[in-house]
């Protein structure tokens, strides 16, 4: 009832034929659903090398593949120069042995002073033990030599005090010693084995199967200007600790993100197949399947309609894909069978409601119709008969004046007001 409603408002605006007012007739047929996008190739699986993070300054690379060169889990992808840190590590080693042979004088010096403490120890006792063997002896000697008795025991006594508290301060003595010697060689163990790993570590492995790609030495210059060329690290170049050298990309895992209009977004499904061809690959045709279709829009300020991501799942693995290649996306979609279709160009608007300019007599009488389906060039319509003539540019522009009028326009080009 709606679209005969406006069919008998629209009926009284019965706009002139003129005689170069192009024209499209109603056909039944099948539409094949192709959209076309563009986009861009990128790693799903991708594994990130840097120099490694040692102190002292720049490295330099004495190995590195190229890119585009296959590698396995595994396998070396670049190397730096070792030499610092090979010198580095037979420098603790000798400092661990200096440290082994401080231990062992320690060790020795201590049982000697032990050896030495033990033997006073014994000979202050036995000075004790006359003197108290003296000082038995006093009630039948003179007063005279009593006191001398007792004087020699009191000094045997103080001595061999005084030799306990020296065989402590010894004991305590030697352990810092052995503990210092000890201290200095676990820090050369220490140190010898950093340098260890460091060297180590200057052989870069592969954690996956890939290709390599090869950063850009962006340290090769100190001067940046539009348009220049920044080459890509070589053999022979210095590197910073921490800088991404290269990066392993896993060519099974590619996606493709391509951006599609409005109308193009609702005709596009989850798993839905596509072709793509590559600009760096002419003539090879690869295939793709929808893994995911942006639900939000993106639209620059530059831009007047929305766009919306789609990314595909590359099923064919190519060991020449790589990321950044630019490619033309088909998507394919299911086709429609036996529908009544026009030209895009015949579908206007007018209160936001599509509508078509069918030929009655000597003029064009707009009609609203239902559209089921729009390809690039094609709209599947509901509400016309096969074979109905309809204009391709709307005659109302046409017949007026002053482009301010504002009559309706193409799908996409205005509204009639």
């Amino acid at each position: 009832m709606l679209v005969g409603a406006l069919a008998t408002a629209l009926r009284g605006n019965l706009s002139p034929v003129g005689s170069d007012t192009p024209v499209a007739r109603v056909r039944r047929g099948d539409l094949n659903l192709r959209i076309f996008a563009n986009g861009e190739l990128s790693a799903q699986h991708t594994a990130v090398f840097i120099a490694p993070p040692i102190g002292g300054g720049s490295l330099q690379i004495t190995h590195l593949l190229r890119t585009g060169s296959p590698v396995k889990t595994g396998d070396v992808i670049f190397e730096f120069d070792p030499s610092e840190q090979q010198y580095k590590l037979e420098q603790n080693r000798s400092d661990l042995l200096q440290a082994e042979q401080e231990i062992a004088k320690a060790n020795a010096d201590a049982d000697v002073q032990t050896a030495q403490d033990k033997s006073a120890l014994l000979k202050a006792k036995f000075d004790v033990r006359r003197a108290e063997l003296d000082v038995s002896k006093n009630e039948l000697l003179s007063s005279i030599d009593a006191k001398k008795n007792d004087l020699a025991l009191s000094e045997a006594k103080r001595a061999l005090q005084q030799l306990e508290t020296d065989i402590q301060s010894h004991a305590a003595s030697n352990q810092a010693g052995i503990a210092v010697a000890r201290e200095k060689h676990n820090k050369a163990e220490l140190a010898m084995k950093q340098a260890q790993q460091n060297i180590e570590s200057m052989r870069v492995h592969s954690t996956i199967d890939g290709l390599v790609v090869v950063e850009k030495n962006t340290s090769a210059s100190q001067i940046f200007f539009d348009g220049m060329t920044i080459p890509e690290y070589r053999e022979g170049d210095q590197a910073q600790p921490g800088s991404v050298i290269a990066r392993v990309l896993d060519p099974a895992g590619m996606e493709l993100t391509a951006k599609v209009g409005e109308v193009e977004r609702g005709n596009l499904q989850i798993g839905q197949l596509a072709e793509v061809h590559l600009d760096a690959l002419p003539g090879v045709t690869f295939h793709g399947k929808i893994k995911t279709a942006g639900g939000a829009a993106s639209q620059f300020f530059w831009e007047s309609n929305h766009t919306f991501d789609v990314t595909l799942g590359i099923t064919d693995s190519d060991s020449r894909l790589r990321p950044g290649f630019s490619a033309q996306v088909i998507f394919l979609g299911n086709p429609r069978k036996d529908v009544l279709y026009l030209p895009r160009s015949a579908i206007f608007k007018k209160d936001d409601k599509p509508i078509v300019y069918v030929r009655s007599g000597s003029g064009f009488e707009p009609r609203e119709v239902k559209i089921s389906l729009e390809t690039e060039g094609r709209v599947a319509v509901e509400g016309l008969k096969e074979g109905t003539e309809v204009a391709l540019v709307s005659p109302e522009t046409r017949t007026k004046k002053s482009a301010s009028s504002g009559g309706p326009d193409a799908i996409g080009g205005g509204s009639t007001p």
